[in-house]
């Protein structure tokens, strides 16, 4: 396996979202995976101590500090797996920014243990965000959706 095909697979993991990858070629097995960003959902002045060493995991729950201060329901996930927006890969997604759902409606799949989960939407409502990525690991109690 030649080094731009490693680096093209790398651009279209990045482009794509993908967190990891392992592709084999005869008895060459290739194992690529990113680290995912940390993405503060409150301003950073909201930190009340500064954040050295290993308390950087403690950003990852400002989340729920931010659900406070925008309206809507958060649509969390129910467990750690893949966010899929859509049922097959070349399926136009389960809702788009903007599209009106009802309570019970499929928003997405979370794909757990090779187990595909449809995650319902829990009121009527507005899709106003969607916080995650397609082919994005989430994990429990993350949030997904906000509905206005």
């Amino acid at each position: 396996m030649d080094v731009k095909k490693i680096e093209s697979l790398a651009k279209l993991m990045q482009e794509t979202g993908l967190t990891a990858l392992e592709l084999s070629e005869g008895e060459t097995v290739l194992k690529l995976e990113r680290k995912q960003e940390v993405i503060a959902a409150a301003p950073v002045a909201a930190v009340s101590a500064p954040v050295t060493g290993p308390e950087v995991l403690g950003v990852v729950s400002q989340p729920e500090a931010s659900q406070t201060q925008q309206e809507g329901t958060l649509v969390l996930s129910p467990t750690v797996g893949v966010f899929y927006a859509s049922p097959s890969p070349d399926a136009r997604p389960f809702v788009e920014v903007g599209d009106q759902v009802k309570k019970g409606d499929t928003l997405c799949i979370i794909e757990a243990m090779k187990l595909m989960n449809e995650i319902p939407a829990e009121v009527d409502g507005t899709i106003a965000e969607i916080c995650v990525g397609n082919g994005q690991v989430v994990e429990y109690n993350q949030p997904l959706f906000r509905i206005v």
